[in-house]
């Protein structure tokens, strides 16, 4: 005999059938499976009179809407394929993100490094701009967040700079020298970068840290230091307020140091894995876009130019394609190789600089405690599992080289650094032993930065003077061949210079004397 259901199990059978049908339909949504339905739903519930943010995140990283995504930058034009792609910074329908994947983009402009950070802390904003070479001062203070890397934006191509005083033409020259930087940021990180290829540290200057770089420029303007790190445009308005400075190197040629990229909560990524691989998506077509179409640029520029100004910072359009042209967009191509998907890769990739930065940060005593390995935060995924396959989405292709001439072989070098091979007495061949020196030595060097680089061979004056300018020839040579062969370097990139034994750096009265200029020296030659 059939039971009749008693209220409460017909109350409980409908909310068990309320509750699947809730999280089947948020769950279809949420992973792009309904289209704009869950957009046009929330747009009635907004109409109704719901006016609550359809973007709030709790300090975890999840979110209840995927709708709007808020991102936060600061005045820079490496984001342009982002703001290019979405018609500008606020969020519109008018956006190809709406368009074509069902969401809206807001860009959050954030110049105070402090209040960024609250804004991600608070869930203000899904995701934020970073440095990656600064990344490891940072991710220990954010753990509790656990941060990834999502992508790739730019390569500093230009805007940032060292600017210095007359009489200032080379890296030795900064010896004893004060330097206004901004610390623990992409300034300080060029910085480091520069005084190790030119054979000092930073213990060899005087610090001057700021809280930014565009208060790195007002010391340098007002006398008070000899050199200072600079974001453009003040790099142009601080040589024209010091006169006979000059820029001593900029990003241009220091050209794989400074990787702006986007990072966010892992749950919050986790959560809205699809929504986020199509902000990628879009974002490489519109930076694509720009890289390879003069009249896509001119229009970046001119929403830059609008917005920047409207948000109290005044910019033409002209300097807001200046400010582009100091960039180098990402493209999807760049982001495979900055993440190491492209297994003939052998430039610069994140991993490069987040465990250089990591070890150089932390022999300054900038860094305590554990910072975790590149593997726990980068998050390559999203990356993989996009398909561009359009020219403009290739990775920018090699710095190409003219065959170098006699000049170049007297030109001033900007940076020498000295990396002592102990060729025994007469030989040039390079042992592992040399190979090891030169791999942890000045590899990394030489992919940072995009400079000519002049290897000058030396030895000792034992044997003639022919004989002795012969094998430091075969020496230089020897160490070109093999950053050609093992490291993929060009090689028209070199100028091989023999010394013979004119060049001593020690006495060769002595065995360890002659030991010590029987050696390569690299140097970095601005063009």
């Amino acid at each position: 005999m059939a039971r009749k259901l008693t209220t409460f199990s017909k109350i409980l059978i409908v909310l068990v059938i309320v509750s699947i049908l809730f999280f089947g339909i948020t769950y279809l949504r949420d992973n792009g499976y309904l289209g704009d339905l869950g957009q046009e739903n929330t747009e009635q519930a907004n109409n109704s009179g719901n006016n609550s943010s359809s973007s709030t995140s709790s300090t975890s990283g999840s979110n209840t809407s995927k709708d709007i995504i808020k991102i936060g930058v600061v005045t820079w034009g490496g984001y342009a394929g982002g703001q290019y792609f979405n018609e500008g910074f606020e969020a519109n329908k008018n956006s190809r993100f709406y368009k074509d994947y069902g969401f809206q983009v807001e860009f959050k402009v954030l110049d105070d490094f402090d209040a960024s950070r609250n804004a991600f802390k608070s869930g203000d904003v899904d995701l934020l701009w970073a440095t990656i070479d600064a990344f490891p001062t940072e991710v220990s203070g954010l753990s509790d967040f656990d941060p990834v890397v999502v992508f790739q934006a730019d390569w500093s191509r230009g805007g940032d700079a060292i600017v210095a005083r007359r009489g200032i033409t080379s890296v030795a020259d900064l010896k004893g020298k004060k330097i206004a930087v901004a610390e623990m940021t992409p300034s300080h990180s060029f910085l480091i970068w520069l005084m190790e290829a030119g054979g000092l540290s930073v213990n060899d200057v005087e610090i001057l840290g700021q809280p930014s770089a565009i208060d790195a420029a007002e010391v340098f303007k007002s006398g008070r230091c000899d050199a200072a790190v600079v974001w453009s445009p003040d790099d142009i308005l601080s040589l024209k307020a010091v006169p006979g400075s000059r820029v001593l190197e900029s990003s241009k040629s220091a050209a794989y140091i400074i990787a702006d990229v986007f990072f966010a909560k892992r749950a919050f990524v986790d959560n809205n894995k699809e929504r986020v691989r199509q902000l990628y998506e879009g974002w490489m077509k519109g930076a694509a876009e720009i890289n390879s179409n003069t009249s896509s640029r001119k229009k970046a520029a001119a929403i830059l130019s609008e917005e920047f100004t409207e948000r109290g910072t005044p910019l033409t359009p002209e300097e807001a394609d200046e400010m582009i042209g100091n960039v180098r967009l990402a493209t999807h191509g760049d982001n495979k190789n900055f993440f190491r998907l492209n297994s003939d890769y052998k430039g610069v990739a994140g991993d490069d600089l987040y465990r250089n930065m990591t070890d150089k940060y932390s022999d300054l005593k900038y860094i305590e405690g554990r910072v975790p390995a590149w593997r726990q935060v980068a998050y390559p995924s999203l990356v993989s599992s996009t398909t561009l396959t359009s020219p403009a989405d290739f990775p920018e292709k090699s710095k190409s080289y003219t065959k170098a001439t006699e000049a170049d072989k007297t030109k001033t070098a900007l940076a020498t650094k000295a990396v002592r091979i102990s060729f025994r007495t007469a030989e040039y061949r390079l042992d592992d032993n040399a190979k090891y020196i030169i791999d942890k030595e000045f590899v990394d060097i030489a992919k940072v930065f995009n400079s000519r680089i002049r290897i000058e061979g030396n030895t000792d004056n034992v044997g003639s003077a022919a004989a002795n300018k012969s094998l430091s020839l075969k020496r230089a040579n020897a160490v070109a061949d093999y950053l050609i062969t093992e490291h993929g370097m060009p090689k028209n990139r070199f100028i091989i210079v023999g010394n013979g034994s004119n060049k001593p750096v020690a006495s060769n009265e002595t065995g360890k004397g002659r030991a010590k200029n029987r050696r390569t020296d690299f140097e970095l030659i601005a063009e």
